[in-house]
Parts: C-alpha cells; structure tokens; sequence
C-alpha cells in the first residue's frame, strides 16, 4: 500500500494564491469567514481559466469538438460531485446555490403535495434560506409551522421530538448551524422523522465542506449544499434528491433544455437531473466545482474535520482567556459538536465595531445577524461577531485574531 504524506496546514495555504499577498492595510490575510465563502485553490482559478480560454461553448446540444468537450467536462464535474456525497449523477441537479436548492424543494415538491393542516417541521436555529421558503409554502397551502426548541447553548432539545413529528409532512434542517456552528444528530433525528412519514430536507451548505457526507447512509430525501462554502467558485450549488421523488415532481424553472419535446400547444420534460436545469447553465462553474471536491477529497474529510477541531479547541482555550475583558463565546463548546465556527461577542461593543477593529489587523471575521435573526432574537443577542475556520486556517490566525481583540478591548477601554 501506497502511504500518501498527510499535507500541513501551512502547505496547504500555498495553494492559495489570495494568502501570498497582504491585505490593503499592509498587513498578512487572516481569513476567518470561510462560513460565508471559502477562498479558492489554485487548480480551482485554472479549472475557470482553461474554460474560457481552450473550449468556452454550450453544452448538450454541439456537436463541435469544443461543445463536446464541455458537456464532457460538465457531465464529468456532475458525476465528481455526486460521488463526494455517495449518490448517483441523475441524482445531483446543478443550483445556483443552497437557497436556490431548498427553494426548488419548496416549490416543485411542495407545491405539488403539501396541503392545509399539514405540518412543516424546522429547527430554531435555522438560516433564513431553510425558513423562508417553508413560510411562504404554509402561506401559500394553509401548512402549519412547527419548530424544534433549542437550549441555552444552542443545542436542540429533542425530549419532543416524536409529538412535534406527530402530522408532519416535511423535517428541513440544517445539517451545521451558521452562526453558532452546532453539529445536528441527523443520525438521531432523521430516522424519527422516517418512522412518523415525514420527508427529509437538509441544509447542508455548512455540512458538506467540513464533514464527510453520504446522502444514502443519512438516507435524507433532499441534500442542497452550494460550491462556494468548500473552495468552488460563487454561483454554483447543488441538490441531492431522492431519483423516485425527483421524477414525480414538476419542473421548478422551464425553457430550454430541460424539455423533450415541444409543440405548440404541449411540452413533454426530460428526466432528471435535466429536468430541473432550465437555460444555459453555470458550465465554468460546474466544471470548477468538480474540481474543488477533488481537492477536498485528496486533503481528506476526515483530515479537515480533525483539523477545524484542533484549530477550534485551541481557539476556544484562547478566547476564554479574554473573558476578563469581556468577551463571551456563544453556543455548544465542546469541538466534537461544533463545525468550525464561533460566535462571540466583547462586552457591549457592537460587533460591527469589533469587526472593523480586526479588518485593521488583516483579520476578516462576520459581523451581524448572519441571516438567523429568529434566533438573535430568541437568545437575546443584537448581533455576534463571528469566525469560522477551513483546512488553510492554522493556529497563528488564530493568536492573529486573540491580538486584535485586546487591541479592540484596549480602544475601549475594556
């Protein structure tokens, strides 16, 4: 057997072109918003490059030799993606992003089988993309909405799991909160919401760049995850979907492409994934997305995980020696339960001020609500500041970030 040497972390930000340069400010990068979008390797900018340059065309319908060549590549990226998450090709449609995806859930398959009285079950943690779309489907069908609570942590109490199960049609979760990076048990919680006949939607746009995922062994009946959160560019993103229910909905979008036949009067569809892919596609996109799980699988799931943990631990030890000045981290503390983000806050200095503060020291952190704003609300919290670590973050980022917070808590006299 052939033993490949595991990479550091160090070596791995080498194939980073943005981390060779500094900031306007003079100073190093130290990149901590990878929860908002991931930085982008090298192979990954030449994937985009060699498109445009060698074999730009559209795709399925040339028979030139550079149209083949990109629905090839295309096809091929479809096929690199959906073997990263354990599904078939016809099983992975190309979205914009994980929005786009839980939307297309929502409309195609919501539309066509939710009605009044029947229950749409969420999580209090949810981003606004896995909340919004189920309001407006209740709104749109008389759907009632329930939700499963979280504690004081932000970890879900599931003691009632099985009562709020009870008439549930649909369970959408998060597989990875956002803004306080709780790791949900869906192996706990999914097969419940089986046994009580609901269909399984997750959020997985924090899921997939940081665990090793396999839709079969989850068995969800939707998967949507998006290409720019796990090193693809922005603009491209996934959705598992279950072939049986992906052949029994209806089109989400319609035009060109995903038809068979067209006549004046009546259209027949193609099947899926097709069918759901209406117009030209995000073809550079795609192709580069292949790319960035082959990136991600040569470095290793398991490697990653490992790693956000140790960067988070570390992370955590470091921080809670600035609770005298006041700072205070949010959610599950244990990093075995958290997907490589935490959410804090320095004594009553707002979080945009705290980030802006960081920027001058070259360290990007989010600042705000991060589209979760039920749950800021529920737990008391105007805003949080909030840094979230990849594979390309090491341990000097994070003594980067622990200097700019005392600098912060100097200014403020904290």
């Amino acid at each position: 057997m052939i033993h490949v040497r595991e990479r550091t972390a160090q070596e791995i930000r080498a194939d980073f072109p943005i981390f060779a340069r500094p900031t306007g400010r003079g100073k190093p990068l130290v990149y901590l918003d990878s929860a908002a979008t991931s930085q982008k390797p090298q192979s990954v900018i030449d994937a985009l490059d060699t498109y445009y340059r060698e074999y730009n065309a559209n795709i399925h319908r040339g028979v030139y030799e550079i149209a083949a060549r990109a629905t090839e590549a295309f096809e091929a990226a479809r096929a690199r993606v959906a073997r990263f998450i354990n599904c078939a090709p016809g099983e992975l449609i190309w979205t914009r992003n994980t929005t786009e995806a839980i939307n297309l859930v929502a409309y195609a398959w919501g539309n066509a089988n939710v009605r009044a009285g029947d229950v749409i079950l969420l999580t209090e943690l949810e981003h606004h993309s896995n909340l919004v779309p189920w309001q407006l489907l209740a709104q749109r069908t008389g759907a009632v909405l329930r939700f499963i609570p979280i504690d004081e942590r932000g970890v879900l109490v599931l003691d009632g799991l099985d009562r709020l199960l009870d008439g549930c049609t649909i369970l959408s979760i998060a597989h990875v909160g956002n803004t306080l990076g709780t790791i949900q048990p869906l192996d706990r919680i999914i097969p419940r919401a089986r046994a009580a006949g609901a269909l399984v939607v997750v959020d997985g746009a924090q899921g997939t760049p940081h665990l090793p995922v396999d839709v079969a062994a989850l068995d969800c009946d939707f998967y949507a995850f998006s290409g720019h959160k796990m090193l693809a560019p922005t603009g491209v993103g996934a959705l598992y979907g279950k072939r049986s229910l992906l052949e029994s909905m209806p089109p989400f979008l319609s035009g060109g492409d995903m038809i068979r036949t067209v006549g004046y009067e009546r259209t027949t569809f193609n099947e899926p994934p097709w069918k759901f892919e209406a117009g030209t596609s995000n073809i550079a996109d795609a192709i580069a997305f292949g790319v960035a799980v082959d990136y991600l699988a040569d470095v290793g799931l398991g490697w990653i995980r490992e790693h956000e943990k140790r960067i988070t631990r570390y992370a955590l030890e470091r921080l809670t020696a600035l609770a005298p000045r006041g700072l205070v981290v949010y959610g599950p503390r244990d990093p075995e339960h958290i997907g490589g983000v935490l959410s804090f806050n320095l004594g009553d200095v707002h979080a945009h001020d705290v980030a802006s503060i960081l920027d001058t020291e070259g360290v990007c952190v989010r600042a705000g609500h991060h589209c979760t704003m039920p749950l800021m609300e529920k737990m008391g919290w105007h805003a949080t500041a909030r840094a979230s670590f990849y594979l390309y973050n090491t341990e000097e980022d994070v003594d980067t970030l622990v200097s700019a917070l005392e600098k912060a808590a100097r200014i403020f006299k904290l």
